[in-house]
């Protein structure tokens, strides 16, 4: 009797500004990444998107060894960037413990904070005042 090699699948989810990832990565993969249904050369455009998904791989030197499936909505490319970023690295750590100190040292597990400042009454954004006349 032949074992079938069984996959395992570790899901996390990731969030930067409005962007919600819900990622899974398969252990025993190709280095394969599909977001959205897409190629991930696809959807990501830009290099700085495309390496910031990647990092987390890079550091823990997994890039061809785990496939990668994620749904992203909200936001735009730049927060679900971000956004699957952090949930790679939280699937990684689930998978192995010992990675805390590396995706640490590189900033990986810090949910960003950062997010759009609310508009005030009486001005015409965030900050901007509508323009001062003497007369």
């Amino acid at each position: 009797m032949s074992e079938k090699k069984k996959k395992e699948i570790i899901s996390a989810t990731g969030r930067r500004k409005e962007a919600i990832a819900r990622v899974r990565v398969v252990l025993g993969g190709q280095g394969k990444i599909v977001i959205n249904g897409r190629e991930f050369e696809n959807y990501f455009n830009t290099v700085d998107f495309r390496m910031q998904v990647k990092k987390p791989l890079i550091v823990a030197d997994l890039e061809k060894n785990v496939n990668i499936l994620a749904n992203v909505n909200g936001g735009g490319l730049g927060g679900q960037a971000g956004a699957v970023s952090l949930g790679i690295s939280r699937c990684l750590l689930t998978m192995n413990p010992q990675l805390r100190s590396l995706l640490r040292k590189e900033d990986l597990l810090t949910r960003d904070p950062r997010a759009k400042e609310r508009k005030k009454y009486g001005r015409k954004g965030a900050r901007r005042r509508f323009q001062w006349t003497k007369r």
